[in-house]
């Protein structure tokens, strides 16, 4: 199918956009290593607006600083000095802040500057990586994948072992910290040694912990990330992490790679469940199964709704894949799907209209749909129209609901809570409750 560009390419700006930048993206990665300190090459302002978006959207402390460079002083100073000065006055402001890795990523000010923050690691005593992310260049997907390659390409050793039992999941950045817990354990469940790059599982979860806000407490180490190449296995979750699996085989050509564009619906976690399957040559747990019987029944009871009604998905291409091919296997329409960015995945997704846009371009699809799945900010659109039209928030942002890091979309198991959530909003919007 043909991705529409047309809109995108010949609009002078964007109105009520969907994407996020890729600062905000690697900002995130960096949160889900533990006792990271995410440094962003920017402005305060810059710093603070992403601190404020994953505030609101997590409702957790956020781990977050910054270099605080203006346009006068990155011209005047110069990178170097702008990132070793603010490493030292953090460190010194906070003698128990005690980072095991500086995770430094940069903006559009500094990029296009052409800073060189390669060679500043030269003079910084903590573990350190670098990744380039200008703002005016991809968005908060690519910059996540971004950052899980630097953090590949810079810290993980080279080795010809393999460990048979070990495994490394690479989940896409639209995976909730719940979901990357979820499948974690269901792969644990076949008796791997399982890890998560990034690992937000332990981080933005809504467990307040000690010291939560100064670094990142993801459940994965430096040490960790350092001893990845000798996993056997390696499981790609979207297809953003394709660049980040190329880096991990590039350490270690022997890793047997499973990737799947996501983890939604039958067939997609049958062929997952497959794959453990055979390496491990072991049944699944019981609970498996029944979870599965669970989603077939799930497909069952919420066919009708789901099958005569229309739908209208905006997001992140990884993340919109997965729920038009779940809504299809049930009979859903696909009016409209609008992304933040293009992705050759994007081409995979059946849909009447598909294109890389924002809001103001969604809109007249709105108007036609039974329900749309998109971002807070789809809200108000919403309720400017005279038709009933449903709305499931999914992606970033979300300050409308509490509790989105515990969200799970992934596996039989969410899988199940997401036809039925889906179901209710569709027999509210038709009938009234």
């Amino acid at each position: 199918m043909d991705i529409e560009l047309s809109k995108h390419e010949h609009k002078p700006l964007q109105v009520n956009p969907i994407k996020h930048s890729q600062p905000m993206g690697a900002a995130l990665a960096f949160m889900g290593i533990k006792n990271c300190m995410p440094l962003m090459h920017a402005s305060q302002g810059c710093a603070s607006y992403t601190k404020v978006f994953y505030t609101r959207h997590f409702n957790e402390p956020i781990a977050m600083y910054n270099t605080s460079v203006s346009d006068i002083t990155a011209v005047l100073d110069g990178g170097d000095y702008s990132i070793l000065m603010a490493i030292e006055n953090i460190t010194k402001k906070d003698k128990n802040l005690k980072p095991e890795l500086i995770g430094l990523h940069t903006t559009g000010l500094t990029e296009t500057k052409g800073d060189d923050v390669r060679s500043v690691g030269m003079h910084i005593e903590i573990p350190y990586c670098y990744v380039n992310t200008p703002d005016f260049e991809g968005g908060m997907q690519s910059g996540w994948a971004l950052t899980v390659k630097a953090l590949i390409d810079q810290h993980t050793e080279e080795t010809t072992e393999l460990k048979a039992n070990k495994l490394v999941i690479l989940p896409n950045v639209n995976m909730q910290p719940a979901e990357v817990e979820k499948v974690k354990a269901f792969c644990e469940g076949f008796g791997f040694e399982t890890y998560a790059l990034p690992d937000l599982s332990t981080s933005l979860d809504g467990y307040l912990s000690e010291g939560q806000g100064k670094l990142g407490t993801g459940a994965i180490s430096i040490e960790d990330i350092r001893s990845l190449a000798d996993s056997a296995t390696m499981v790609t979750v979207g297809a953003s992490m394709e660049i980040a699996s190329k880096a991990l085989l590039k350490k270690n050509p022997g890793i047997t790679h499973l990737h799947f564009d996501h983890l939604m619906g039958l067939k997609m976690n049958d062929n997952f469940v497959a794959e453990l399957m055979k390496i491990r040559a072991i049944e699944p747990l019981p609970q498996v199964k029944r979870w599965r019987g669970r989603l077939q029944d799930a497909m069952l009871d919420s066919h009708f709704l789901i099958g005569s009604s229309h739908f209208v998905v905006t997001g992140e291409p990884d993340m919109c894949i997965g729920m038009c091919e779940l809504l299809q296997s049930v009979g859903g329409t696909i009016d409209a799907v609008v992304a933040t960015n293009y992705s050759p995945v994007l081409e995979k997704i059946e849909a009447e209209h598909l294109f890389v846009g924002d809001l103001e371009d969604a809109l007249e699809h709105f108007q036609k749909a039974d329900l749309v799945i998109s971002n807070f900010h789809a809200e108000r659109l919403l309720h400017m129209q005279e038709r009933n039209t449903g709305l499931i928030l999914r992606g970033f942002p979300n300050y409308e609901e509490l509790g989105n890091q515990l969200k799970n979309d992934q596996l039989y198991e969410g899988s199940t809570y997401f036809l039925f959530e889906v179901a209710n909003a569709l027999r509210h919007v038709k009938h009234g409750g």
